[in-house]
């Protein structure tokens, strides 16, 4: 077990040298050495636990995209049998906007994003198992709440593109273009976040 300790320590640091590597020098300009020598590891240990430079690269990123887990399970267990719709909504959409402005998920968002034309099927994997995999799993639960007759809800998908952008747009747009400083605080997301809900339920409220 002790063994075991040590390898999943070396790999995190590793994971984290690599990390801020990339996101200080891009992907071309990191070498393993320079990712060995930061982690304090030998090289062997680093091809050891990655094959190469681009397996690594790839687990960092798709770590970043596994983040979105607990938001998935959270949308599914506060929708299920809401008794406050309003109030589980405007719940729902501060948690999305925290989890989408973390600095960590903006900066790997940022350099997949330039990296896209090298990794194109790793740009789509980390699409499809974050931002994508947020709608699918809010559409669904738009349409019970439609069934139920607490939202009028009659594409589920489009509403669900609706909720996502009303609250992470303006945000995730600025981000992207001018880096982690984008002038917004903890209360102005919560701000932006409680604005999208509110356009959110006055469109889709069940009159």
């Amino acid at each position: 077990m002790v063994e075991e300790g040590r390898s999943a320590r070396k790999r995190r640091l590793i994971m984290e040298a690599a990390a801020t590597l990339f996101l200080r020098n891009g992907y071309q300009g990191t070498s393993m050495d320079e990712i060995a020598a930061a982690a304090a590891v030998s090289k062997q240990t680093v091809y050891k636990n990655f094959a190469d430079k681009e397996a690594l690269f790839q687990d960092i990123i798709l770590g970043v995209a596994g983040t979105v887990e607990d938001f998935l399970r959270s949308v599914t267990e506060t929708l299920r049998d809401t008794k406050n719709i309003g109030a589980d909504l405007y719940d729902l959409g501060r948690q999305y906007i925290q989890i989408v402005m973390r600095p960590q998920v903006l900066q790997m968002r940022r350099l997949l994003i330039g990296e896209s034309a090298r990794f194109p099927d790793l740009a789509r994997t980390y699409y499809e198992k974050a931002p994508e995999r947020v709608l699918t799993a809010l559409a669904p639960e738009l349409a019970k709440l439609h069934e139920r007759g607490l939202l009028n809800v009659p594409d589920p998908d489009l509403a669900a593109r609706h909720f996502a952008f009303l609250i992470i747009g303006t945000p995730l747009d600025k981000a992207m273009f001018v880096g982690d400083d984008t002038g917004f605080s903890a209360d102005d997301l919560n701000r932006l976040a409680d604005e999208g809900v509110r356009v959110f339920i006055a469109a889709y409220r069940n009159r």
